[in-house]
């Protein structure tokens, strides 16, 4: 069973920088690959950033590229994401996701078997 929680969310200016953290309770974390995705109030859900279940491959929104950067440490069972240069079009809650290993990485929030419950970040202008 999977159960994530994230963590590192807030309140940060324009241009500003934070790291996002996803915890699984479970057993079974590096057996999944996993995203992090956004969503803005009145918006969609959209991909943010995504890693394989070993952490050698990493894609990205284009319009994150190059300021966010998502990790994942096995041993602890976490899952990072490093905000930088932050812009306030970018205030969502961000959730954390999982999908199965064998599975190929998606950039689709229905592909992903588990979720967290989000953490929110406002980036103020």
């Amino acid at each position: 069973q999977v159960q994530l929680v994230e963590s590192g969310g807030g309140l940060v200016q324009a241009g500003g920088s934070l790291r996002l953290s996803c915890v699984d309770s479970g057993r079974t974390f590096s057996n999944y690959n996993m995203g992090w995705f956004r969503q803005a109030p009145g918006k969609e859900r959209e991909f943010v950033a995504a890693i394989t279940w070993g952490g050698r491959h990493s894609y990205y929104a284009d319009s994150v590229k190059g300021r966010f950067t998502i990790s994942r440490d096995n041993a602890k069972n976490t899952v990072y994401l490093q905000m930088n240069s932050l812009n306030p079009e970018e205030t969502a809650v961000y959730y954390c996701a999982a999908r199965w290993y064998s599975k190929p990485t998606s950039s689709r929030s229905r592909d992903y078997d588990y979720w967290g419950q989000g953490t929110q970040v406002t980036v103020s202008s």
